[in-house]
């Protein structure tokens, strides 16, 4: 391709939205290098929730610049000579990497959830559109998606486990029946537009760790990005061990395949993963939109009804699909809103009532279902389809600069 000295540099940018978008860096990270005839090195642009996970990957440099400043991000890749852009749904980045002249891979984990009001902040005329395989694409979002210049559907952008459970297996249910581990992962908490993130782990953690214990679960560990010394008020009365604390990406996947069920709030990402390693799997209640479809689709694919909903009061997940069809930020503000609205006066209330509907779910997850059916329909090799993408780009940049 080029000289065994060359050495080639990507740009990276995730969405300031979760952890997904860092989970599909670092699995994207690690197969570029792999599959890269040639040195690679990584710059990395605004994405402040995911530096300190991706810290293991050896990032050069992250700059603090806004991903729609173009000037700025033109000025880094300039500096920086990078030869292709790498972007996870954080489509300004994407756009300001176009305007400067890099050609960019753009990865869309969440095609099924874009309208007409959506169309505006999506990069469709990206140099590549990887959008990632899902069960079920709504009509709303079809027309949005054929707009898309250089769109290539990709499966699952994960990391796939050295002993990966095969398809359509196992089908059982949650395993042990003492001295069980539970993991309760929360992902990251913080949205831009988000005011408070501190009601959803106040309102679930606890209801959690209560149906857990109920079951005679002997060992939790809590993963997210917590406040520094979040500890469930109803840790004093629990009978079992419970950790916190937010885990690098190796330590998270391998508490995933080492535990006897996952709960999780309902991010895609996780939910594959998990998949990928056959781990029982509960769905706690949704933090924004996209976790609505997350756990339906995890729940139908798996075959039991293993997804944990709000009540009504807190809000109807009906009048937030209906609300999406202006754009995602009208159906978010609906979702805040009614969780911001139940960790107040009704707090105890609530979490009774979630204690309930998750302990409810965990005996249904206990009577077995096909854990690996999610990521079995969606596939597990989308980190490899979307490395060849931007690697491809790299060639054509080395062609180009060598005239």
């Amino acid at each position: 391709m080029q000289s065994p000295h060359h050495t080639a540099t990507i740009a990276l940018s995730g969405a300031e939205f979760g952890w997904g978008s860092t989970g599909k860096l670092s699995a994207l990270i690690a197969t570029l290098r792999d599959r890269s005839p040639i040195p690679l090195r990584f710059v990395g642009i605004a994405s402040g929730l995911s530096r300190a996970l991706l810290a293991e990957h050896g990032i050069d440099r992250w700059y603090d610049v806004r991903a729609d400043d173009w000037q700025a991000v033109a000025d880094v890749t300039r500096r920086e000579d990078v030869s292709a852009g790498l972007v996870v749904l954080e489509g300004p980045a994407a756009v300001a990497l176009e305007a400067a002249g890099v050609p960019t891979v753009f990865v869309d984990s969440l095609p099924f959830l874009w309208t007409e009001g959506d169309r505006d902040s999506l990069p469709t005329d990206v140099s590549v559109y990887c959008a990632q395989r899902c069960v079920d694409l709504p009509a709303a979002c079809q027309d949005v998606l054929a707009s898309i210049t250089n769109l290539r559907w990709v499966e699952a952008v994960i990391t796939v486990p050295g002993r990966e459970q095969p398809a359509g297996s196992p089908t059982g249910p949650v395993r042990g029946t003492s001295a069980r581990r539970a993991l309760v992962s929360l992902g990251g908490l913080r949205s831009p537009a988000l005011t408070d993130w501190t009601c959803y782990p106040a309102l679930v953690v606890p209801a959690a760790l209560r149906a857990l214990d109920s079951l005679g679960v002997r060992e939790v560990h809590v993963a997210g990005n917590l406040p520094a010394r979040f500890k469930a008020d109803v840790e004093h009365s629990l009978r079992m061990h419970v950790t916190y604390g937010p885990l690098g990406r190796e330590a998270f996947l391998e508490r995933l395949a080492d535990t006897d069920v996952l709960l999780t709030s309902p991010g895609l990402t996780t939910l594959l993963e998990a998949g990928a390693r056959g781990t029982p799997t509960v769905c706690l209640p949704p933090q924004n939109l996209s976790q609505i479809f997350n756990g339906r689709f995890h729940s139908r694919a798996v075959g039991a009804d293993v997804r944990v909903t709000w009540p009504d009061r807190v809000f109807a997940e009906a009048d937030v699909l209906r609300d999406r069809t202006t754009a995602e930020q009208a159906a978010l503000r609906l979702i805040y809103a009614g969780i911001a609205g139940a960790a107040g006066e009704d707090a105890a209330q609530t979490r009774a009532e979630v204690c309930d509907r998750v302990l409810a779910a965990l005996r249904r997850a206990g009577a077995g279902a096909c854990w690996t059916a999610l990521v079995d329909t969606v596939g597990r090799n989308g980190a490899a389809q979307v490395a060849d993408h931007v690697l491809d780009l790299v060639l054509r940049t080395a062609i180009a600069a060598r005239g």
